[in-house]
C-alpha cells in the first residue's frame, strides 16, 4: 500500500489537494478580513478648510452634513463674551464668542484648563485667525435641574440656545468652533481639546462571507476529491497484485505438483 500511496501519480494527486487546499483557506479568510473591515467605521471625506461664514447663518440650524468640517475664521474675540464649561475630560473648556465683523459672532473653544484663575483663559487682545472644526450645538434637555447650578461665568453645554440669552445683544451662528490652531500664538496656549475627524459608520457586506464560506466549502471538495481518487488508486493497485498470483502456485514461483505440462513436454500415461 505504501508503494501505491508513493508513486509519482498518486503523489501529484497529495500535491494538488495541498495546493487547492492552501489556495481556498487563503482566500476564504481574504473575504473574511474584507467582511470584518467592513462593519468599522471608515474616515470620511476631509475637505480642507473653508470659511465659517459660508457655512452657518445667524437662526438657522447647523445641518448634520456639515457637522465636523473643517472651517476657518477671522475676527476678534469679545472677553465680555467669555464663559467656562466644566466636567470635560480636559478639563475646563474656554468658550469665547468670536465677532466676526459683520455684525454675527461664533463660540469658539479656545482650549481647556484645569482652574478658573489659570492664566490661559485670558482673552487675546487683536484681530486673529483660527482653524478648527464646526461642532453642533448641544443639547441641555437631559441636564438635570440640580446641576445646572453652576458658578457665575460657567455652563455646562455648549448650547447656541442657552448662549443667545446670556450673552445678549449679539447675533450668534449657529454651532461651535474647535479651535485647533490661532494666529496669532497667545501668550499663554490653554490645553488643546479633541477634534477628530468625522467618521462614517461601516455596512456589513455580507457577500463577502458568503464568499469565504464558498472558498471553504471548495477546499473541502479538493479534499473529498482526493481521498476518492486515492482509494481507487489503492484498491486497483491491491486488484492488480491479487490478479498476478497464479492457481497452485505463488505468483513469479515453481509450477505446483499438479501444475499441468509445461511448455514441449508430453504427457505421461498415468501408471495402472
Amino acid at each position: 500500500m505504501l508503494r501505491i500511496l508513493l508513486s509519482p501519480r498518486v503523489m501529484v494527486l497529495h500535491l494538488l489537494a495541498i495546493g487547492a487546499l492552501a489556495v481556498c483557506g487563503l482566500l476564504g479568510r481574504w473575504q473574511l478580513g474584507v467582511f470584518e473591515d467592513s462593519g468599522r467605521p471608515q474616515a470620511a471625506r476631509d475637505p480642507a478648510p473653508v470659511a465659517v461664514g459660508t457655512l452657518t447663518r445667524p437662526g438657522e440650524h447647523l445641518t448634520s452634513d456639515l457637522v465636523g468640517r473643517r472651517v476657518s475664521a477671522e475676527g476678534v474675540y469679545d472677553a465680555s463674551r467669555q464663559l467656562l464649561v466644566p466636567g470635560r475630560d480636559e478639563g475646563l473648556w474656554i468658550v469665547t464668542a468670536l465677532d466676526l465683523g459683520d455684525g454675527t459672532a461664533i463660540p469658539v473653544v479656545r482650549g481647556a484648563v484645569s482652574a478658573p484663575g489659570d492664566p490661559a483663559t485670558a482673552v487675546p487682545e487683536g484681530k486673529v485667525a483660527v482653524t478648527g472644526r464646526l461642532r453642533a450645538s448641544e443639547g441641555t434637555d437631559s441636564v438635570p435641574r440640580r446641576v445646572r447650578q453652576l458658578p457665575e461665568g460657567q455652563v455646562l453645554t455648549v448650547s447656541s440656545a442657552e448662549l443667545i440669552n446670556l450673552w445678549q445683544g449679539v447675533r450668534l451662528r449657529d454651532g461651535y468652533v474647535v479651535a485647533t490652531s490661532q494666529s496669532p500664538a497667545p501668550a499663554v496656549a490653554p490645553e488643546p481639546v479633541a477634534a477628530p475627524a468625522p467618521t462614517e459608520s461601516g455596512v456589513l457586506t455580507w457577500r463577502n462571507l458568503a464568499y469565504a464560506g464558498q472558498w471553504w466549502i471548495f477546499g473541502l471538495f479538493a479534499v473529498f476529491m482526493w481521498w476518492h481518487f486515492v482509494r481507487d488508486a489503492v484498491r486497483s493497485g491491491k486488484a492488480a497484485s491479487a490478479a498476478g498470483a497464479e492457481p497452485g502456485g505463488e505468483p513469479g514461483g515453481e509450477p505446483g505438483p499438479d501444475a499441468g505440462p509445461g511448455p514441449g513436454e508430453r504427457s505421461r500415461p498415468a501408471a495402472v
